[in-house]
């Protein structure tokens, strides 16, 4: 058996599969996904002797761990536009300025003198742990459900200070390594400082001009984003040693900001090389930790955890929020949440061999106290959230929000008609030209795919209880269901009726999807409510009483009305469905589709009583 899971190639199949089951184990948890690779590789590597990643890949290891560091700061940088510094406001700002200055002035010292660390390697450690990260933010911020301020501030923070604390630590690294003579160092450090800058903004320039200009077939962009990328970041090595980090850094930067270009579907190729190379790379970068260097850290490793989680985030947070409009128990909870994730230990990882190979002393300190930091903060953090926002009162309303997946006229007119009675609502749709006319009307809105990566780490779904999938795509209607079924429960997403099931076997949907398509009525299909609000139907509010009740309300708009929904004297939603019943009062409010009386005879009839409503 040994001499089997010895094999490379059994090995790398096993890292492979390990990879997809730690993936798919966060993904049923809603973990960040770091964690379990992080244990599992210490479980592989340490724990049992399974896999050795300097016997398995040799001289490979160290240039294939730079290139997927390479890529992880180069899509790091992507997601930053300069304008996002100011425009998510002051907090966001100096967060990721200021906050950061003061997570790496504590943290360098606490090192220092805590656990023994060399000051150079000390200061290297303090720029990495000011990283905190989209990854690790957004599953914390779906189970904790925060206010919406403080959430659309974790969540900001962690995607702009994700490059910038990058960047951050590279320049710490670039000065560590020019260490000797004065003038050497200087000349060196600004030397790599240079190329990384001028080569970064020169190639940046240059591919974004590419793009724009669509030189490159569509089928090969992010191909060729990835290959030359690459291909920067070896160039800039080979021109000034260990400037190629940079480089690549800027370079993402630089096409995140340049006019007209549109780096989002480029941003896909990480969401595909995550699952399988980012996610091996983790486990392999943790099977070669060795325990005995987490006893080296000692008691002091715990001071250092201390002073980073209850000193430097709450100063810096403290600090930070000048001018700000927060009150005290949204600022400490802002103190209390900062979870390291991906770029921290991808960064530290790479540091630690290129500093191992040029001899630094206690190099060998950096990769297991950077690991215990986004072990203890992910850990600890995710259990204690929950508890703290509820006790501080500061979580949100229960989520009894929409979002909408579609954003033709019927679904505008929806959004418009829930926001009026202060439900939360948000569409989304992969028309731009929807979207546009979603944001005239100041709708709330996304626009893309609501189930991307992107979607999952920039679209504040704190708010949101229910998914209508009001959209004509029957291809994306069931994976949008399914992806939003799983992450917000069961029964919690309604899809219009497609009216005629297909007869032909290949157009028919499974059983268990077409249990979600029962929104409002069996006629009330994509089809018919656009053509509907075509001949001028319009979203009307009727409030049934003791003198005007639902016999009423029925002889009054007959076949003209396509029920929606109920709200009931509390203010709660009730969207009107083919099978599910409840009971309308007096003083109910019952909003419905009402075609003008000329178009009465095509329009969509209304529930019969007991087909989706009970009369009192």
């Amino acid at each position: 058996m040994q001499e089997i899971l010895s094999n490379p190639m059994v090995q790398l199949v096993m890292v492979g599969i390990v990879s997809i089951a730690c993936q798919y184990l966060a993904f049923m948890l809603k973990l960040p996904a770091i964690l379990p690779l992080l244990l599992a590789g210490l479980a592989l590597g340490p724990m049992t002797g399974l896999l050795d990643p300097d016997a398995l890949f040799g001289d490979l290891l160290f240039p294939l761990v730079s290139l997927a560091v390479a890529i992880i700061l180069f899509e790091g940088a992507l997601t930053l536009k300069l304008s996002d510094l100011a425009g998510h406001g002051i907090m966001v700002r100096n967060l990721c300025t200021l906050g950061a200055l003061v997570t790496w002035l504590i943290a360098t010292p606490a090192a220092y003198y805590l656990i023994g660390m060399p000051m150079q390697l000390a200061a290297l450690f303090g720029a990495i742990v000011t990283v905190t990260g989209p990854t690790v933010i957004v599953p914390m911020l779906r189970s904790m459900r925060p206010n919406t301020r403080i959430s659309n501030i974790l969540r900001w923070e962690g995607i702009v200070i994700d490059p910038i604390g990058a960047l951050f630590a590279v320049l710490v690294y670039e000065y560590l390594v020019a260490q000797g003579a004065f003038e050497h160092t200087l000349l060196f450090f600004l030397k790599a400082v240079g190329i990384g800058l001028g080569l970064g903004s020169l190639l940046g320039f240059f591919l974004g001009i590419l793009l724009r200009n669509n030189w490159v077939p569509h089928y090969l962009r992010n191909t060729t984003v990835l290959t030359l990328m690459l291909g920067a970041y070896a160039a800039s090595d080979q021109i000034t040693h260990e400037s190629g980090l940079l480089t690549v850094t800027v370079m993402g930067i630089w096409m995140a900001n340049m006019k007209d270009l549109d780096v989002d579907d480029i941003l896909e190729f990480k969401e595909t090389l995550s699952v399988l190379l980012i996610s091996a790379l983790f486990i392999l970068l943790a099977a070669r930790v060795e325990f005995f260097t987490f006893a080296q850290l000692g008691w002091g490793a715990i001071l250092v955890l201390v002073a980073i989680m209850f000193i430097a985030r709450p100063l810096s947070v403290f600090l930070s929020s000048r001018q700000s409009e927060l009150d005290w128990r949204e600022l400490v909870m802002l103190g209390w949440i900062a979870p390291r994730g991906i770029v921290a230990a991808a960064v530290s990882a790479l540091f630690a061999l290129k500093l191992d190979s040029l001899g630094v002393a206690k190099s060998d300190l950096l990769v297991p106290m950077v690991f215990l930091v986004i072990i203890v903060t992910v850990v600890f953090q995710s259990l204690t959230a929950k508890a703290i926002a509820k006790l501080l009162g500061v979580r949100a309303r229960f989520p009894d929000g929409y979002l909408i997946f579609g954003g033709g006229r019927f679904a505008r007119m929806l959004a418009k008609d829930l926001m009026e009675k202060d439900v939360p609502v948000i569409i989304a749709d992969t028309n731009w030209d929807a979207i546009r006319e979603a944001r005239m009307e100041n709708i709330p809105s996304y626009y893309g795919n609501p189930i991307s990566e992107h979607a999952s780490l920039t679209m504040d779904l704190s708010a949101v209880g229910k998914v209508l999938v009001l959209s004509p795509y029957k291809q994306l209607n069931p994976l949008v269901a399914y992806h939003f079924e799983h992450l917000l429960g069961k029964d919690t997403v309604l899809g219009l009726s497609h009216g005629e099931q297909e007869e032909r076997a290949s157009h028919q949907v499974s059983e268990d999807y077409a249990k979600k398509l029962e929104l409002f009525s069996e006629n009330a299909t994509y089809g018919r409510l656009a053509s509907l609000v075509a001949r001028g139907a319009t979203i009307r509010t009727t409030r049934l009483t003791e003198t005007f009740t639902l016999e009423d309300y029925r002889e009054t708009y007959g076949n003209r009305a396509t029920w929606l929904y109920a709200q009931d004297p509390q203010g709660k939603i009730h969207i009107f469905t083919i099978s599910h019943e409840f009971t309308l009062k007096p003083e109910w409010r019952i909003a419905s589709l009402i075609l003008p009386e000329e178009g009465a005879e095509r329009a969509v009839s209304a529930p019969a009583s007991g087909g989706g409503i009970s009369t009192s």
